[in-house]
């Protein structure tokens, strides 16, 4: 790991030290792996899942080192939050989140490797946005006029949040069923949608907005969520202003708002104020784990009203064996992949000013 330390609560990382190793690693591009003329040595036989990555495409191979990055910084420092509260369990998925990707395989111009699956996972959660769209997208394509529905209570504080998001599972859950009933009975419409829920977090004030991102097919039906969500919640627990209502003029865009997270990481100190410079940002990392502590069990994004036909269709799992392959292992001190036997990187990738100023200098591990 690179030279880090800990002042005014932040956590410091410093992108010029490089400890000196043995043997210098330079950072060369991975094209030898499938040349021909190679020497190749012989291998065991090895079994892969999936259809891979294809390295070929720089662009997306250096987003996912740049997600990589992200994820193994704030990671390590949600550790040291899990560490001190005692929270073993939290500490080992965190554990697994910084593992991901750490061990991957080259073959044929394709990467792959293990995912580790968790929310909190930047490379995990880009794939299973990819996965989302590509399923819902014809869908929304196909619904008269989509409206994105936000609904949301009071903020709360750390204490609360656990409660108040469960709450609003139970709520919702009622909603729907009352609203069932009443179609049947031919007294309103079928509520159809699909929907995802997201906490901020609020630094100035110290609170916690969890609320729900829904996109339903009509004008008459994001009214009717709206109107029975303030029914049930009362003006004690919500405000009618900041429930939000709009048309959906993008799908692809609308759906991306639905699927993007469960909570952000790098966040305004006040999110309700117009977005200004990203260096104001932070990534407030007590905060982001009272989030995620209180997400556990329960399920972030969901549809309701429908089945699609990929529901009905049984996953196929893809596998191979291989003999001809290249080892990489992830290197944090230069943010690459290298190959376990030349040396060789795999990416181009160089985080710029903005992303090393977020990562070193604003890690802040007070405020919650």
């Amino acid at each position: 790991m690179k030279n880090s330390n800990q002042k005014n609560n932040c956590y410091t990382i410093d992108f010029e030290f490089i400890p000196t190793a043995k043997k210098p690693i330079e950072r060369e591009k991975l094209d030898t792996l499938v040349q021909t003329g190679t020497n190749i040595t012989r291998k065991p036989p090895l079994e892969l899942s999936g259809l891979g990555s294809d390295i070929n495409n720089k662009s997306v191979l250096n987003a996912r080192a740049k997600r990589k990055l992200v994820t193994n910084k704030v990671v390590l420092a949600l550790i040291e939050v899990a560490k001190k509260k005692g929270d073993s369990e939290m500490e080992k998925t965190l554990r697994n989140t910084y593992y991901c990707l750490h061990k991957v395989v080259v073959s044929d111009n394709k990467l792959y490797g293990h995912y580790c699956g968790n929310r909190i996972c930047t490379v995990c959660t880009s794939i299973r946005k990819a996965r989302m769209i590509n399923k819902y997208l014809p869908l929304l394509q196909c619904w008269e006029k989509p409206h994105l529905v936000t609904l949301t209570t009071k903020s709360c504080y750390a204490k609360g949040l656990n409660s108040r998001m469960r709450a609003m599972k139970r709520a919702f859950k009622k909603i729907l069923a009352k609203c069932k009933k009443r179609h049947q009975r031919g007294k309103g419409p079928k509520l159809v949608g699909i929907k995802s829920l997201e906490c901020n977090f609020n630094a100035t004030n110290r609170t916690y907005n969890p609320h729900y991102h829904v996109i339903v097919p009509t004008w008459e039906v994001a009214i009717y969520l709206k109107r029975e969500w303030m029914k049930l919640w009362t003006k004690n627990f919500t405000n009618g202003w900041a429930q939000d209502i709009r048309p959906i003029k993008n799908n692809e865009e609308g759906l991306i708002e639905v699927v993007k997270y469960g909570s952000k990481i790098f966040t305004e100190q006040d999110p309700n104020k117009k977005k200004t410079k990203k260096t104001n940002r932070y990534v407030y990392i007590s905060a982001l784990y009272n989030i995620l502590n209180s997400m556990k069990g329960l399920r972030l994004f969901d549809r309701f009203g429908f089945e699609t036909q990929k529901d009905k269709i049984q996953k196929v799992n893809h596998s191979s064996k291989i003999t001809n392959y290249d080892e990489l292992s992830y290197c944090p001190e230069i943010m690459d992949w290298v190959n376990d036997e030349t040396g060789e990187t795999l990416s181009d990738f160089t985080p710029d000013w903005e992303l090393q100023n977020l990562i070193n200098h604003r890690i802040d591990t007070t405020l919650q």
